[in-house]
């Protein structure tokens, strides 16, 4: 019997799923691996932030059903971080939803937008959702590529006429996941321009902000003026309050695409759990020293990798955002023949960069995941198996 609709088919996740089952492989032989590959904070979240879900857990009536768009008290605290942070002024009730996740928010936006041959602009490199909701709900896609020599950020006036007259909605990502790059006001000021000339929704998704060194902040797309009138941005607390098993996140901004998320999400799903939204409310509103701790030990993880490797011969440059860095492959291979290699000499497990494109081939992406003291260790191993294939 043969089952699964055709969509099904552009969803495969082979790369991912293979070198996965690779780490897998290793780790059953007995070998230490030293997994860098998925971007799962392995650290906690702050002690005043799982006191309020522990108390909240204990009260009985919180145990029902939530309101889909989030509760008052989540949604006035993302309204409060972002006027604190950004200096962006949200209505509560109609400029900021809950998500489970940002990703299910970016999962289910084309759904809302677009109809089926309708094209969505998505970055190559990018992460992996960006193309499979379109492809979900049978829009079709144009990929932006995103190079070095353009500062890793889309060439706008390259993209075709007929292109952008068929385009229902850009989906943009800074600080950038896979390749750790961030954008400018310019920038976002060249993208609204755009986005009121062909009437497209432009979709940030921000869920790195605050993971930023070396005295960097980067600008909130919605800081930009003119930005609400043609887009969203969505942010989570997965990766800067280190709740990513959470699944806590939201999107902020125009009120009539969060209209129609929120009439999709009314059919779909249900809240989140209410002492979820406790703990991210009391995450949001409470002490923020937490996510410039968390911040700083990302960027003492970057210069121990960065300045071990460079130290061994494999040349990278050093990020100022996000939890990845974003590596050239040091031998003439494909990316996906050199992970497999840096897996089974150096015991170290990474993505190769064409699980996130096209134009991410000819690299491998680190999440900054292990401690310090396994970073180390990766330098360790790195400089080792370099010197037999005389790369140091």
């Amino acid at each position: 019997m043969s089952i699964g609709a055709t969509r099904m088919q552009k969803l495969a996740s082979a790369i991912f799923s293979q070198v996965d089952d690779l780490r897998k492989a290793e780790i059953a032989k007995g070998k230490d691996v030293i997994t860098l590959s998925i971007g799962s904070p392995d650290m906690a979240p702050a002690p005043h932030i799982v006191e309020a879900l522990a108390e909240s857990v204990k009260d009985l009536s919180k145990y029902g059903y939530t309101l889909t768009r989030g509760s008052a008290e989540f949604l006035n605290a993302v309204a409060d971080w972002y006027k604190q942070e950004f200096d962006v002024t949200l209505e509560p009730n109609t400029e900021v939803h809950s998500l489970i996740g940002s990703q299910e928010g970016l999962a289910h936006l084309s759904t809302c937008l677009t109809n089926p041959g309708d094209i969505v602009l998505v970055p190559d490199p990018g992460y992996p959702i960006y193309s499979a909701g379109p492809l979900s709900a049978d829009a079709e896609l144009y990929y932006m590529p995103l190079l070095e020599e353009n500062g890793y950020l889309p060439d706008l006036e390259a993209i075709p006429e007929e292109v952008y007259h068929k385009a229902k909605m850009m989906i943009l990502n800074y600080p950038n996941n896979p390749l750790a790059a961030t954008a400018t006001v310019e920038f976002f000021e060249k993208v609204i321009e755009y986005a009121r000339k062909y009437e497209f929704v432009v979709c940030h998704d921000f869920a790195y902000s605050h993971l930023v060194f070396d005295g960097y902040r980067p600008p909130s797309f919605l800081s930009v003026e003119g930005a609400k009138e043609v887009g969203i941005e969505f942010n989570s607390l997965s990766k800067s309050f280190n709740m990513a098993g959470c699944r806590v996140g939201y999107v902020v901004g125009n009120k009539d695409v969060i209209d129609l998320l929120s009439r999709l999400k009314s059919n779909y799903d249900y809240g989140i759990f209410y002492p979820i939204q406790k703990a991210a409310a009391a995450a949001l509103t409470g002490p923020q020293d937490c996510v410039y701790e968390t911040a700083e030990t990302y960027r003492r993880r970057r210069d121990i990798l960065v300045d071990g490797l460079n130290q061994c011969g494999w040349k990278m440059d050093k990020p100022i955002a996000s939890m990845y860095l974003w590596a050239p492959v040091p031998t003439d291979q494909s990316s996906y023949d050199f992970t497999v290699d840096l897996l089974q000499n150096a015991g170290v497990a990474v993505i190769p960069g064409s699980a996130f494109g096209e134009y991410g081939e000819g690299y491998v992406r680190f999440a900054l995941v292990q401690p310090e003291d396994r970073l180390k260790q990766v330098v360790e191993r790195v400089g080792e198996w370099f010197k037999t294939l005389g790369l140091n």
